[in-house]
């Protein structure tokens, strides 16, 4: 799981059928003591998440087809899992 800021929200008429009726967000990494990282990943929204807000993503295959309730394998990896409330770190 990697720590991340939601940077805006990524459109789409035509995709496929696995992220059809999901919302898709641009999330920047950050480090755990609150600064953004290089990169930018495309990740489905399964918590409500919102511009600004710093989320959890799970960016696992087996995860993506547990938490979405797929059948089969999907083309589909980055999900935002939460929203942290607060971070606390000793990492200076």
């Amino acid at each position: 799981m990697v720590l991340g800021r939601v940077i805006g929200n990524v459109v789409s008429t035509i995709k496929h059928d696995c992220y059809k009726n999901k919302k898709l967000a641009l999330v920047k990494p950050i480090s755990p003591d609150n600064k953004l990282k290089s990169g930018v990943q495309v990740a489905v929204d399964l918590v409500g998440a919102g511009k600004g807000d710093t989320v959890i993503l799970s960016s696992e295959g087996r995860a993506a087809e547990e938490l979405c309730g797929f059948s089969s394998r999907m083309p589909l990896r980055t999900l935002i899992v939460g929203i942290v409330d607060s971070l606390e770190s000793d990492v200076k």
